[in-house]
């Protein structure tokens, strides 16, 4: 009963605050006559509300514990943010010059589909966890709500499209992120076996 109240009023603030503001932001942002900030503020705007996002901390949390401490929990918040704001950054370039989805969705997965051959299976798993935790309520209706107000004062840019853009990437990013994480753990775990058998 508290959990279901607190996440119903958590959600109405969200909408009545996060929404309008966001889209207010984005309309004036997108009027400016060099438009290029967007990229820089969609970046920073992505790393802040994902260290915001309380999915992120408690996935986080878990990870640190079934790791055993291998994985710090400061270390996956800072991937997952870094993916989502390269995500952001990403999904405003896509907004000011009417890049295709499919550009950035189709090369991404074959990546991260590369990537799962080099990476142990428990990154696999939490990289395609913190794909999904990191669309929690914080970003999806604030920065969602920001890149739907610059597509509104764009010429010829849809702000459904847009919105639905901007989720996906967001949702592919931290996938990224985490597996290239995976990679570099790897190689630091060969690399302690090494020095052991050598010592």
């Amino acid at each position: 009963l508290l959990t279901f109240f607190g996440l119903a009023f958590f959600l109405q603030g969200v909408n009545y605050g996060f929404s309008p503001t966001g889209e207010m932001m984005g309309e004036r942002l997108g009027e400016l006559s060099y438009r290029w900030i967007l990229i820089p503020i969609g970046f920073i705007l992505g790393f802040v509300v994902t260290f915001a996002e309380p999915a992120v901390k408690i996935l986080n949390q878990q990870v640190d514990k079934v790791s055993t401490g291998s994985i710090p929990e400061k270390v996956m918040l800072y991937t997952v943010s870094i993916g989502v704001a390269v995500s952001v950054a990403l999904s405003m370039v896509r907004v000011l010059f009417g890049i295709s989805i499919w550009y950035f969705l189709v090369p991404g997965y074959l990546i991260a589909f590369f990537l799962m051959r080099y990476t142990k299976q428990n990154f696999t798993a939490i990289a395609f966890d913190s794909g999904g935790v990191a669309t929690g309520p914080m970003t999806v209706t604030f920065i969602l709500s920001m890149v739907v107000g610059v597509a509104n004062v764009l010429e010829g840019r849809n702000p459904l499209l847009e919105g639905f853009g901007m989720i996906a990437l967001v949702a592919l990013a931290p996938i990224l992120s985490v597996l290239i994480l995976g990679i570099l753990y790897g190689r630091k775990e060969k690399e302690n076996e090494r020095k052991a058998e050598t010592s």
